[in-house]
């Protein structure tokens, strides 16, 4: 089962050091099937040189296996988390790509500096607070997820409108509709990380884009009314 998905999934996590986003094993990619709601992810630790579409590990939503005989990436707990909490969220990519990291490691949300930002993300790139000691000793992973939900809930996110989030001294997550989307949306965070930095470089005390300009930017590209591109 789920060979097409398999492929999807493999090509997806070959790309993040294609695109600058990993090194190493520092990244992992996940995927969502639609039909059975399965979850397809990276195993832990296999280097991209060495991974194929039979490597995926197949888990329920429970984080039971399905299909596959190596473990799954250790962050499988907060990419579920996240699955569970969002139905419309069908892929997700973790990087610790190092202009998204250092905001991470700053504690700090990416402002919305420009209509770069603004064409993907409705607004600034939250960062989530940081683990409690407990958490972090308890369920680590499953606690970065639940932090991440914690974040969109109560700052009134539509995860879809801003489909990324910062984890405080950790690093970023990028999800979408798709795990093509996942990735896209993974290199733009990394892109608008490093803008914002250079921006508040040149003028430290720099304003947040317009919230017309933002709007304008962000709707013309996504929802009912979008009119950017060609139709299908």
């Amino acid at each position: 089962m789920y060979k097409e998905l398999r492929q999807r999934v493999l090509e997806a996590n070959l790309a993040l050091p294609r695109l600058g986003l990993v090194k190493y094993t520092w990244g992992n990619v996940s995927a969502r099937d639609p039909v059975t709601g399965h979850v397809l992810i990276k195993p832990s630790g296999l280097p991209y040189e060495d991974m194929r579409a039979e490597h995926m590990v197949v888990l329920d939503l429970d984080g039971q296996a399905v299909e596959g005989s190596l473990r799954p990436s250790s962050d499988a707990p907060t990419h579920l988390a996240l699955y569970r909490a969002f139905p419309q969220i069908g892929g997700i990519v973790h990087t610790h790509s190092p202009e998204a990291t250092a905001w991470a490691q700053a504690g700090l949300d990416i402002p919305l500096y420009g209509t770069t930002h603004a064409d993907h993300f409705a607004g600034p790139i939250p960062c989530a607070r940081a683990l409690t000691l407990e958490e972090i000793q308890g369920e680590y992973e499953l606690n970065t997820g639940l932090v991440m939900i914690e974040t969109i809930n109560t700052r009134g996110i539509d995860p879809l409108h801003i489909p990324a989030m910062l984890c405080t001294s950790h690093g970023a997550f990028a999800w979408g509709e798709d795990v093509e989307a996942a990735v896209m949306n993974a290199g733009v965070l990394e892109e608008v990380a490093r803008m914002a930095r250079w921006t508040r470089a040149i003028h430290p005390g720099v304003q947040p884009a317009a919230d017309a300009l933002r709007d304008k930017h962000f709707f013309r590209k996504h929802g009912e009314n979008a009119y950017y591109g060609q139709d299908n």
